[in-house]
C-alpha cells in the first residue's frame, strides 16, 4: 500500500492527506474521525506524531532581538472548578516571550520565580533588547542583565502607557487558551505538545499550515 508521508501506516496517502488537511484546520481527533471514517484511535495516533514533529520544529527557532514582551501566565491542564488566581491548583505556569511583529516562544516553568525566569530570558533574548513586562517582581533584575526594561502595572489598573504594554503576548495567551479549551481539558502529560503546537500555529498564522506540513513530511516522514 505504501505511504510516503507516514512510515508503516496502513492508511493510504489520499486518506492521510485528508487527515492532514483537517489537522491543519485544527479540527479535533473526534471531528476528523467522523469526517474521514477512520477510527478515533488511529486519528489520535497520527495527531500525536504530528504534534511531536511540531514540537521538534519549535526547537529550531533562534534568539529574539529588538522589542520583546514577556509575561507569565497559568493554563489549566485539566478543568478544576472554583480554583482561580496566581498559582491556583490544577494550573500549569508558563512564561511567554513575544517579539513585536514577530514570533512567540513559550516555556513551562515550575514557579514564576526570578531564578527560573531570568535564565529563560537570557537564553532567548539578546542583550540590549528592549523588554516590556508587567510589574511582577521576578523581572526586577532585567536592567542589571543588560536589557532596557519598561513595565505596566496591572495591579494599578495600568494596561498601556505609550509603547509600554504587553498586549501582544496577552493576545497569544488568549489565543492559546481558546484553542485548548475545545479539547475540554488537555491531559497534563500532553500539555507541552499542545502549548508548543499553539506557539507554532501562532508563528505561522500568515502561512498555509497544510502546505508547511506537507513540505516537512515529504522531507521527513512521520
Amino acid at each position: 500500500m505504501g505511504n510516503k508521508y507516514c512510515k508503516y501506516s496502513r492508511i493510504r496517502e489520499a486518506k492521510f492527506r485528508e487527515i492532514l488537511r483537517y489537522f491543519s484546520m485544527d479540527f479535533t481527533a473526534s471531528q476528523t474521525a467522523n469526517l474521514t471514517d477512520v477510527s478515533r484511535r488511529s486519528i489520535s495516533d497520527i495527531y500525536q506524531k504530528l504534534r511531536l514533529r511540531i514540537y521538534d520544529l519549535t526547537k529550531q527557532e533562534g534568539k529574539f532581538a529588538g522589542e520583546i514582551e514577556v509575561d507569565e501566565s497559568y493554563f489549566r491542564a485539566r478543568r478544576v472548578r472554583g480554583k482561580r488566581g496566581r498559582g491556583a491548583k490544577g494550573k500549569v505556569p508558563v512564561v511567554g516571550l513575544l517579539k513585536r511583529d514577530g514570533k512567540v516562544y513559550t516555556k513551562i516553568v515550575r514557579h514564576c520565580s526570578k531564578a527560573e525566569l531570568m535564565p529563560i530570558i537570557k537564553g532567548k533574548i539578546l542583550e540590549e533588547s528592549t523588554v516590556y513586562t508587567d510589574g511582577w517582581k521576578s523581572y526586577d533584575s532585567l536592567v542589571l542583565n543588560g536589557y532596557k526594561h519598561y513595565r505596566v502595572f496591572h495591579s494599578e489598573n495600568e494596561f498601556a502607557r505609550g509603547k509600554s504594554h504587553i498586549n501582544g503576548i496577552e493576545s497569544f495567551r488568549s489565543y492559546a487558551k481558546r484553542r485548548m479549551a475545545k479539547f475540554n481539558g488537555v491531559p497534563k502529560e500532553k500539555f507541552v505538545l499542545h502549548l508548543k503546537e499553539s506557539e507554532w500555529r501562532w508563528n505561522h498564522r500568515g502561512d498555509k499550515i497544510y502546505k508547511l506540513l506537507m513540505k516537512e513530511l515529504r522531507k521527513n516522514p512521520l
